[in-house]
């Protein structure tokens, strides 16, 4: 990270000539290092859920198993939307903004709460989409996956393999050694995570710069006052409370929330979240399986509860609309619920744009927040994908599934 602040720097004293090769370059490196993780997120969700599904019959209670995870995601979301309501009530953004009216638009995209059942449902085998744009006088096509449509579509065959029982016994070997195959695959790509990090930093630093954080300073203070919170005050501390190590914690996950941090994606950083949540935090593989990628697309602390809930606010207070006890009531249930409607869809901006819809507050609000939202996106992955993390974690360790702690952690 610290090579990759340098380069970005050194890219931005170079003059637009020198800066922008280096620039480039950086950019490439940290794309391809993200494009490599999310190609193997398919593949390696598809075996892994088939995997656990098979393997949680061994398990006691997995039903209880399910439950508990999504009552700790409500939880810890619930607690963040708190913190953000407060600190959008103290700081309040909206009164000290510096940006003009002229900035308001309302998005390309907005989140509605038919989202969900539109979402969960496969469009096909592995939830697959195309899209086509223009790109100069050629067509560019590029395909996309749902990974919520692709943890349903897992669930379902792994399910139909074990009911069919022993004609099941082959799929279900070949797909064990087909999940050993993609998991060395993801060690080979982790392995290249201190360059990609130096490229993804490198280009961010670049990029965005912090000269477009002035006008919305206050605005940015109070997304990251929260985001820190979270995740140095609160995780901490329900960390302790069920008898857990935050040195462990941090010192296991913390390659996965760096990752999530310079990439700004929780789904190309799924894999190496997967990975230390299994290894570093010792959380039973046949559990994670399935609640490392639910998270990925459902359990957004930082995007769907901190960042909406000051937004709203902000937006209410720059357009000097008051809002009353049932609104802030209306932020927390939105955010409590809200990312299991847009888990179909990617970005904080559909999250936001259904809470302000929720509320009857201009879309065009919208407008005003996307200049700095690249650099507000890395601490709201961050805070994801250690959500993502820790909540397998407690339920795991709340139900006596735990390994012992090892004598030194991995890093």
């Amino acid at each position: 990270m610290v090579v990759g602040l340098l380069l970005g720097f050194l890219a931005q004293q170079l003059g637009p000539e020198g800066g922008a090769a280096l620039g480039q370059a950086l950019r490439t490196v940290g794309q391809i290092f993200v494009q490599l993780l999310k190609a193997l997120v398919p593949p390696l969700v598809f075996t892994a859920i088939v995997a656990s599904i098979a393997s949680l019959r061994e398990l006691q209670d997995a039903t209880k198993l399910v439950v508990r995870t999504l009552g700790w995601f409500a939880i810890t979301a619930g607690i963040a939307v708190v913190i953000g309501i407060a600190l959008g009530l103290l700081i309040q953004p909206g009164l000290n903004a510096g940006v003009s009216i002229d900035a308001a638009k309302a998005p390309a995209t907005s989140g509605s709460w038919l989202d969900f059942l539109t979402g969960i449902v496969p469009g096909n085998f592995l939830g697959i989409a195309a899209s086509s744009s223009a790109d100069g006088d050629a067509i560019r096509t590029t395909l996309s996956f749902n990974v919520l449509q692709l943890i349903v579509v897992a669930i379902a065959v792994g399910a139909a393999a074990v009911k069919i029982g022993e004609a099941g016994a082959t799929f279900l070997s070949f797909n064990e050694s087909a999940l050993r195959v993609f998991r060395q695959l993801l060690r080979w790509v982790i392995a290249l995570t201190p360059i990609g990090t130096a490229g993804l930093i490198g280009d961010a630093v670049f990029r965005y710069g912090w000269h477009t954080l002035s006008a919305l300073g206050a605005f940015t203070g109070a997304i990251y006052a929260g985001l820190g919170l979270v995740l140095f005050v609160v995780y901490p501390v329900l960390m302790l409370a069920n008898g857990l190590s935050p040195r462990r914690f941090f010192a296991g996950a913390w390659p996965a929330i760096q990752l999530g941090f310079v990439s700004r994606s929780s789904i190309g950083t799924l894999p190496v979240t997967q990975d230390v949540t299994e290894r570093a935090l010792g959380v039973p593989r046949a559990y994670a399986a399935f609640a490392v990628p639910l998270g990925a697309t459902t359990k957004m602390d930082g995007c769907a509860a901190i960042y909406p809930a000051i937004s709203a606010i902000f937006v209410a207070q720059f357009f000097g609309i008051p809002l009353g006890l049932s609104d802030y009531i209306l932020i927390a249930l939105v955010s409590v619920l809200g990312s299991a409607a847009t888990a179909g869809l990617t970005g904080a901006t559909v999250m936001l744009t259904l809470t302000l819809s929720t509320l009857n507050l201009p879309l065009e609000g919208v407008g005003l927040l996307l200049a700095i939202d690249p650099i507000l996106d890395m601490g709201r992955t961050a805070v994801n994908v250690a959500g993502q993390a820790l909540v397998p974690w407690i339920v795991a360790k709340r139900a006596g599934l735990l390994a012992p702690e090892p004598a030194t952690v991995p890093a």
